[in-house]
């Protein structure tokens, strides 16, 4: 890894710990792991003890636990994202499996050069 990437997953990390306490104040189970592809998460248990892994997206300042947009909050208020993020433990994780959130940036490229 170069430092670049070694500077972008400790900012990751150092987020992800931050939101961990704040779940924790919210009574949130959480576990700080890093995936089979060496990016951190979290593993946020919900009311029925389904896990779900929250994930930092540093391009757009997301903290994101799935592909639609009501999962995902802004990184930028830890506080306001925990309480997102337990509201929806609370509730349960979404049924089916986790997608992963993509963005298509060259969407986003085209929409600017019009």
């Amino acid at each position: 890894m170069n430092s670049a990437q070694d500077r972008r997953r400790a900012y990751q990390q150092d987020l992800l710990t931050t939101l961990q306490n704040e779940l924790g104040q919210l009574e949130i189970t959480t576990v700080l792991i890093v995936d089979a592809n060496g990016q951190p998460c979290l593993e946020v248990v919900d009311r029925h003890f389904r896990t779900r892994r929250v994930y930092l997206q540093t391009a757009f300042h997301w903290f994101y636990w799935g592909d639609r947009p009501d999962e995902r909050s802004s990184s930028l208020r830890v506080e306001n994202a925990a309480r997102v993020i337990s509201t929806a433990a609370q509730e349960g994780w979404r049924e089916g499996e986790q997608e992963t959130l993509s963005v298509d940036l060259s969407k986003i490229a085209d929409a600017y050069r019009m």
